[in-house]
């Protein structure tokens, strides 16, 4: 085989390899990582909810759980996400859905450590994170990932 066969070939494995790693993590909801917990040298880590309010001013939290959303203009999979976001929200009790435009809020976009478009976050009412999907999630992913309502309380 020839070198230009030989690139040719590694190219395709290698977009092969790629696409199958997107096809298996887009729109998974994943644990966030582990809270922070302040030392005596440091001060507390803000939860993600406050992070949010401090770029967006006062917005409304779930009771349950509050999916916030992070979308730019020419994103197609984002359209997807927001109606399914949407639809969630008008199914279950005490879940609110937020868009955020990633373009407009980019210290947000740092802040929260969002790599990529569509992006979901999945906050409890006390406004602590809990899961994040970055990609079009499917809608039972989305109902997973919302936490059990509290029947003690």
């Amino acid at each position: 085989m020839s070198t230009g066969a030989w690139i040719a070939v590694i190219a395709v494995v290698a977009a092969l390899g790629f696409g199958l790693f997107r096809l298996f993590t887009d729109g998974r909801f994943r644990g966030t990582k582990e809270l922070h917990v302040a030392h005596e040298d440091h001060a507390p880590e803000p939860h993600a909810w406050d992070a949010v309010t401090d770029a967006l001013g006062e917005s409304e939290l779930g009771s349950r759980a509050t999916l916030v959303q992070f979308s730019s203009a020419f994103c197609a999979p984002c359209r997807a996400t927001r109606r399914i976001l949407g639809e969630v929200a008008e199914i279950v009790p005490g879940v609110v859905h937020l868009e955020v435009d990633a373009e407009h809020h980019l210290d947000l976009v740092r802040r929260l450590d969002i790599m990529r478009t569509p992006t979901t976050l999945v906050i409890d009412g006390a406004g602590n994170e809990i899961a994040r999907a970055a990609g079009a999630p499917r809608k039972e992913q989305v109902l997973s990932a919302i936490p059990a309502l509290d029947l003690e309380s």
